[in-house]
């Protein structure tokens, strides 16, 4: 059996839960890599035989997406060519990680196409997710890489076919301490900004990893990174807590290392606003911004001692037996994209969006 797992390079957490899956997969098949996007700061340490442009968000540097570089860099002549030159026929079928050239090349072509990504996750009714509607921000999730079938992760198993994450063999093996730090990762701000408003804390001292950065430096109570794979767990390991974005992998992997925790969803990043709601349902203080009338939260959370208990156990190869031994076949009998259009491709309300 051959197969294409196809891989979302935009930011770093589905690059990292791609190591760990990738050998599980090619314990029961043939196994391409394609990965599209470009803006992750972490590589496979495997061969990958497609890299594509694709279709990117750009952080911004004030706490959301870069929508103007996200539309200049939005090439769609481009991704339209790089959806028909991908030979998806080549395949039996292809596991997808919320990457939209062979998602949208698998519906053109009639190829069977399974979702495994925390985004899956977010299109099951059983999932929690924001009481105010976004109706653009689920049409995105919906449109941006069909699928015949969704596996996914997310905080907690809320449905038959959702598990918990994926934590990374290193994460699970990191020795844990508590040091007099906090670690930061919030690359949708720019690093003056964090400086200042970090800065205020005067009693706290704070590690910020920055794409931007090229060396270390410290500046009052704050020490900027550059962003490493292995410096960064190691970090997040030995900090007091973890103060970053609302995003998967490293919010999952901060609550698993048994660290107090604090998200700022992106503005405009419907995904991080589903996970946020998540996650303060389970405990997890959330801010909407920087700004100054939320210091006092920030202060409380410093101060306080709370840290909301998961378990998350290492379950990756169940995952993938399962996927392979149970569903595939199903959808490799019942190839029919007519269905999964019905049941995924739902257009939104263009009135209440205002279109």
């Amino acid at each position: 059996m051959k197969i294409l797992y196809a891989i979302q390079g935009t930011g770093n957490g589905h690059i990292s839960r791609a190591r760990e899956i990738i050998p599980y997969l090619q314990e029961y098949c043939q196994c391409d890599i394609l990965v599209s996007g470009t803006q992750c700061d972490v590589e496979l340490d495997v061969p990958v035989k497609y890299r594509f442009k694709g279709l990117s968000f750009w952080f911004g540097k004030n706490g959301g997406i870069d929508m103007w570089n996200t539309s200049i860099n939005a090439n769609l002549p481009n991704l339209r060519r790089e959806i028909a030159e991908l030979n998806v026929e080549d395949y039996d079928f292809v596991i997808n990680d919320f990457e939209p050239v062979s998602a949208w090349a698998c519906y053109k072509k009639k190829v069977p196409c399974i979702s495994l990504s925390h985004q899956g996750s977010l299109l099951s009714k059983q999932t929690p997710i924001p009481l105010e509607k976004d109706y653009f921000g689920q049409f995105i999730l919906r449109n941006y890489a069909p699928a015949m079938m969704h596996f996914g992760f997310h905080f907690q198993p809320y449905d038959k076919n959702i598990f918990t994450p994926v934590i990374r063999k290193q994460v699970r093996e990191s020795e844990i301490e508590e040091l007099d730090y906090y670690t930061v990762y919030l690359p949708s701000f720019d690093d003056k900004k964090l400086i200042k408003k970090l800065s205020y804390f005067t009693n706290s001292n704070w590690h910020v990893f920055s794409k931007r950065a090229k060396e270390e430096i410290q500046i009052g109570n704050i020490l900027i990174r550059p962003i490493t794979n292995d410096a960064f767990v190691a970090d997040m390991a030995k900090s007091k807590g973890v103060f970053c974005g609302a995003g998967f992998e490293t919010p999952a992997e901060a609550l698993f290392l048994g660290k107090k925790l604090m998200v700022i969803p992106m503005k405009g990043q419907y995904e991080q606003q589903c996970n946020a709601f998540a996650l303060e349902k389970m405990g997890v203080p959330v801010i909407k911004s920087l700004k100054r009338r939320h210091f006092p939260k920030i202060a409380q959370w410093l101060d306080s001692e709370v840290k909301v208990e998961v378990y998350y156990p290492d379950i990756t190869r169940i995952i993938i037996r399962k996927l392979f031994e149970v569903n595939v076949q199903r959808v490799l009998k019942n190839n029919n994209w007519d269905e999964a259009y019905e049941l995924t491709l739902k257009p939104p309300d263009l009135q209440k969006i205002g279109v």
